[in-house]
């Protein structure tokens, strides 16, 4: 195909001018206006000022890229949703509200503020010198000069004055707060009797007609919606599947064992034990001298009594580390020290003591206390490693190699797969039941969200294409293919008739344990005192006994003026409940400090004012907004081509 293209590139550049002019012609120039216009589109309006498209666009763009550096492995088609975009949207018109708010209260801070904020505000120290000036060169980097950062800084401290004033003045009084932590920490003395839909399942005997009417209800046809899915047939060029034909020779393993000696070796240790005259190598040719005279001096008493080494070391050594212990250097590796030292402690046998070795330190008397290491692992042992790297690398030089000529392949020859896998000696793979998003067990390349894109891709699915290579992994290329296709469908009865019975079934045993309850409640409303066979349990919310929430709620929201006090509690599909409350208690201790809890109820109150605020500040401003669209482009910031 490549080879047809290139013998007849005049012809085919001649037959593409003559389609895009005449189609430029009579649509491109309208389809360029309508783009244009569609930037200027107006999609919120405050106090007259409008919000446009292109705005919309780049704040959107900006939402993307903050969370793109958050969370780098994130799919950009999951964040261009209108849900996100009407997220960006009211960003815009939140902003335009507290700036248009701020230009008409005058809300402008100070030089000296805007001085103070830059100098003390943490969020501000890589943008100050160390003598509380701004870094020019910092703020040059983002595209910005002094004076427009402090212009941008004065803006943004004015539009948080708006709703700081209001939420800063807010305050919960104390009769506020005291009833509001009494309802959320309250503790009640409660009799709980549970009706249980599993107590009356074997009770109950649903008939065919009553299984076919629910079946047949369309409020319940999710229900027994079986989901599109796919069989499909694949092919994955990775490294695993190049290395198995890839074989290794007696001679290379030979020689790679040879050539990594090192890393088979295990490194030698040497232990050693020293006396140091302390002589710098910058001290004057006298000092060096005398030090030099006591080294060899001392190394005479040890030559003549090696066994005081270690008494003279501590007596004499200028070394303070290694001097209390005797002059023990404990083990070090080859490299470790100074050069001198290292050659001369590697040179002695365990027992011997070196003569005076010179360094930039001084000079040193060096007695060798041990030897580990060294040892070199045998070819055997290490032959299964080096096959396995060899493989590696060899498969890693041949994927770089047939990655392009693969891709090629499943794209140009997009009816089959089997000439891929036999021209690059791969399985054909299948897999059935193959869905949309990948199932919480599916592993390689049937986890991949992209190679599923690909798969359910128009061409794919509709007309049984292959799909592009698709990289699903560090050096893994996948193309796969539809061989059969299930769209979604209602279930026959037949085979969901075991899943009604079950529905129906806990419906109607539902049915009769709230029957059960209510007629309970009934009987305990006439004689309240009547005692119930269960229990009496302390109840907060804090303390929830296992029960359900609405249960838990409903109990402690119950009006308690009267007691004992008796309420009853349809909680659906978990039945129905009968409370008895004996007694109101005080506040419950383990649901945390209340000082806490009151802190956070005044600012849950400030929220609220801050809210009502800005929800007024945008009737006054008039804010219209208009409902959000999809993307008018690609997320990334490429423009969608103009419609016809």
């Amino acid at each position: 195909m490549f080879d047809f293209i290139r013998k007849h590139m005049r012809v085919l550049q001649f037959v593409l001018v003559l389609l895009i002019v005449p189609s430029f012609a009579f649509f491109g120039v309208q389809g360029y206006t309508r783009l244009a216009e569609g930037g200027r589109l107006t999609v919120a309006q405050v106090a007259g000022q409008d919000i446009t498209q292109a705005e919309l666009d780049a704040a959107h763009r900006q939402q993307i890229e903050r969370m793109r550096r958050e969370m780098p492995t994130i799919d950009v088609k999951l964040l261009d949703t209108p849900e996100m975009r009407q997220q960006a949207l009211e960003g815009l018109v939140r902003e335009r509200v507290m700036f248009v708010a701020a230009d008409k209260f005058h809300f402008a801070p100070t030089d000296e503020r805007l001085r103070r904020i830059f100098v003390t505000d943490p969020q501000f120290a890589p943008l100050r010198n160390p003598d509380g000036s701004v870094n020019k060169d910092v703020l040059a980097q983002q595209g910005m000069s002094s004076e427009q950062f402090a212009q941008r800084l004065a803006q943004d401290i004015a539009r948080r004055q708006v709703l700081l004033g209001v939420g800063a003045t807010v305050f919960a009084t104390t009769a506020d707060s005291a009833a509001a932590m009494d309802a959320l920490l309250q503790q009640r003395e409660v009799q709980v009797l549970r009706f249980d839909p599993k107590e009356y399942a074997g009770k109950v005997t649903p008939s065919e007609a009553e299984l076919e009417a629910y079946y047949k209800n369309p409020a319940h046809a999710s229900q027994f919606m079986a989901p599109e899915q796919t069989n499909i047939e694949y092919v994955v060029l990775d490294l695993n599947a190049l290395m198995a034909d890839i074989t290794v020779s007696e001679d290379d393993l030979h020689k790679y064992y040879t050539e990594n000696a090192a890393r088979y070796t295990t490194p030698e240790e040497r232990r050693a034990s020293h006396i140091l005259i302390n002589a710098p190598k910058d001290a004057s040719a006298d000092v060096r001298a005398k030090a030099k005279a006591k080294a060899e001096a001392l190394l005479a008493q040890v030559k003549a009594n090696p066994d005081s080494f270690a008494e003279l070391a501590k007596k004499n050594s200028d070394d303070p580390g290694s001097a209390e212990r005797g002059g023990d250097l404990d083990y070090f590796a080859r490299g470790a020290m100074v050069q001198p030292f290292d050659e001369a402690a590697f040179k002695l046998k365990p027992g011997e003591i070196s003569g005076v070795v010179e360094s930039d330190f001084g000079y040193h008397i060096i007695k060798l206390t041990g030897v580990r290491g060294g040892e070199k692992r045998s070819f055997e042992s290490a032959r299964a490693e080096m096959e396995r790297e060899i493989k590696a690398q060899l498969a890693q030089r041949k994927f770089t190699e047939m990655a392009s000529d693969f891709s090629n392949t499943v794209y140009e020859q997009p009816d089959s797969l089997k000439p891929a896998a036999d021209k690059f000696k791969l399985e054909l793979k299948t897999a059935k039941g193959v869905k949309r998003v990948p199932a919480p067990d599916a592993t390689g390349p049937l986890a991949s969200p992209k190679f599923l894109e690909q798969l359910f891709g128009n061409d794919a699915l509709h007309n049984k294409r292959n799909t592009e290579a698709v990289e699903t992994g560090p050096n893994q290329l996948v193309a796969g293919r539809i061989v059969s296709y299930s769209p979604a469908h209602t279930q026959q009865f037949a085979e969901v008739r075991p899943a009604v019975l079950a529905a129906v079934t806990a419906e109607m045993a539902a049915a009769q344990a709230r029957k059960a309850g209510q007629a309970r409640l009934e009987t305990l409303k006439k004689s309240p005192d009547a005692a119930l066979d269960v229990p009496a349990v302390t109840l907060s919310r804090a303390q929830r006994h296992d029960l359900p929430t609405p249960l838990v709620d409903a109990i402690l929201r119950a009006d308690a003026s009267k007691l004992p006090a008796v309420i009853g509690v349809d909680l659906g599909a978990q039945g129905y409940a009968v409370a008895k409350i004996e007694k109101v208690l005080g506040r419950d201790p383990a649901a945390g400090d209340a000082r806490q809890l009151a802190g956070a109820y005044a600012q849950s109150w400030a929220g609220a004012e801050m809210a009502a605020y800005y929800d007024a500040l945008k009737a006054q401003f008039k804010v219209k907004i208009e409902p959000v669209k999809h993307a008018t482009g690609d997320p990334a910031g490429t423009p969608a081509a103009p419609s016809k």
